[in-house]
């Protein structure tokens, strides 16, 4: 026997011994890990679109929509398209003089009534608001008459806006004031007077409108540009804050739509601009068409409101229910060449 060599081998074997036990102690932590993660359930998703179901993106039925700049234009087109997929809705306009920062013809109370008269022709409930969208009490009290009305709150549509056509340098202190605080201030206010309802129920769809122009500048029109990128931040915001209380906030952007916020001569003379200098003054519908339809991928110079309103029935409805913070974009493929 070599001296020493007992000694070792019985050291060897309780080394060995300890080593097995360790690796048993860690296969049975291993196990008990497995089963434990087994037993535990993952907690069921609180929100969703939904089953797969024909209508899902699309029915409104017993829902109740407050939608502003409704008395015509892509408002109106909204306000008449919820209720055609079943929604009550309240319609929200000033329906008159806004400011001298306004290119527009002013609405009328009888523009706001043939909404209505549309709205009700659909078989929906309609409440019809004179109101100014910079004055957050007035909104505060048509927030209240809707919840009265309709007994909640579960789809706001911010659409009021105004635009301006004058250069940066040349504006005046109303020009780029009243711009900023109709188009992005009266969009804040909308979200502050209506989302405690919708937080009181946890549940509602906001939707914003916004612009392609809210994406990029806009030479001659600053003041509109920057109310509608600031929409854009405003909207990514409030669905970072109101997510949590089930209610989902987006952007509808759409491309140039024919309403009274684009149908006159000096704003179809910024469109033939895009392409030359020194545009007419004064062109013709048909002369401003041409210049624009071959630069549109799908050939139209510009889109019907009609065009516009599908979008937000979907965002409105339980399909839409997930998506939240985005911007939709409808430009009859103007998108494309936006990178």
């Amino acid at each position: 026997m070599i001296p020493g060599n007992g000694s070792a081998t019985s050291n060897g074997r309780r080394r060995r011994e300890v080593l097995s036990g360790g690796a048993l102690i860690a296969a049975g932590a291993i196990a008990a890990s497995a089963s434990g993660a087994a037993s535990a359930q993952v907690p069921a998703q609180p929100r969703s679109a939904g089953p797969i179901a024909a209508g899902r993106d699309t029915s409104l039925a017993g829902k109740s929509a407050f939608v502003s700049g409704a008395a015509r234009g892509i408002g109106r087109a909204i306000a008449v398209e919820l209720a055609a997929n079943g929604a009550d809705v309240m319609i929200f306009d000033i329906a008159g003089y806004v400011s001298p920062a306004s290119n527009a013809k002013p609405a009328t109370p009888e523009d706001l009534a043939e909404t209505k008269r549309q709205i009700e022709a659909h078989g929906r409930r309609c409440v019809a608001v004179k109101g100014d969208i910079r004055d957050i009490a007035q909104l505060r009290a048509a927030a209240n008459q809707m919840q009265d009305a309709f007994g909640k709150i579960d789809i706001v549509v911010a659409d009021a806006a105004i635009q301006r056509w004058k250069d940066l340098l040349e504006m005046e202190d109303s020009d780029w004031k009243d711009v900023i605080d109709v188009n992005l201030n009266g969009t804040a206010n909308q979200i502050r007077a209506f989302a405690p309802h919708m937080v009181a129920r946890k549940s509602g769809a906001i939707i914003v409108l916004s612009s392609m122009q809210g994406k990029h500048g806009t030479s001659g029109a600053a003041s509109y540009s920057a109310s509608k990128h600031g929409i854009i931040g405003l909207m990514k915001s409030a669905a970072m804050e109101l997510g949590k209380h089930g209610i989902t906030c987006n952007a509808i952007l759409p491309g140039l739509v024919d309403t009274a916020l684009t149908r006159y001569p000096e704003r179809w003379s910024h469109v033939i601009g895009e392409t030359m200098d020194n545009p007419p003054k004064n062109p013709s519908e048909a002369e401003t068409w041409n210049n624009r339809a071959p630069r549109v991928p799908l050939r139209v110079a510009w889109l019907k409101a009609e065009d516009i309103s599908p979008m937000a029935v979907f965002l409105a409805s339980d399909g839409g229910r997930m998506a939240s913070g985005a911007c939709f974009e409808v430009t009859a493929g103007d998108s494309a060449l936006d990178v």
